[in-house]
């Protein structure tokens, strides 16, 4: 791929993501044809524990997207990685209003490559994360525009009676 075909390749495009409610407040996420559907669900006592919250899937998304970049980086420095593993935590605290919200995400990558790559390796741990789409807009801000549309729930069809 050229640089240029990587600079522009997702200029314009667009990710489509579908939520639905399955019970309490577990929902199953659609992310399309080509990949198996995510359960998601609140801890107790809100929810059940079925799956991951928003929190942790916001720092899977952090924590997947610095890792492939770092990787990126490693693999065009010609630098073998025999495998990562990234530790990400993310912090809660209240705001003014007592509204819990994420105060800090901490992501620790351990890319497992030779010694003899150390110069190379600290030159792509210089250029990374400025290539990591998700950690960059969560860090400068995310425009998020929410548009609620309630729908009409049908009501219960009465059961004629003999």
């Amino acid at each position: 791929m050229s640089q240029e075909h990587a600079r522009t390749e997702g200029q314009g495009k667009a990710t489509h993501v579908g939520l639905d409610l399955e019970h309490d407040y577990r929902f199953r996420v659609d992310f399309g044809a080509h990949h198996e559907p995510l359960v998601m669900d609140e801890p107790p006592p809100l929810g059940n524990n079925d799956g991951p919250n928003a929190s942790a899937v916001l720092a899977a998304a952090v924590g997947n997207c610095l890792s492939a970049s770092l990787l990126y980086c490693l693999r065009k420095a010609r630098i073998e990685v025999d495998g990562m593993h990234t530790d990400v935590r993310v912090s809660l605290a209240r705001n003014e209003a007592g509204r819990l919200r994420v105060s800090a995400i901490r992501v620790e990558l351990q890319p497992r490559v030779t010694d003899e790559t150390s110069g190379r390796v600290e030159r792509c741990r210089q250029l990374f994360e400025d290539f990591c789409v998700v950690t960059e807009s969560v860090r400068t801000g995310i425009d998020v525009e929410v548009i609620v549309s309630p729908e009409s729930a049908a009501p219960p069809v009465a059961e004629p009676h003999p």
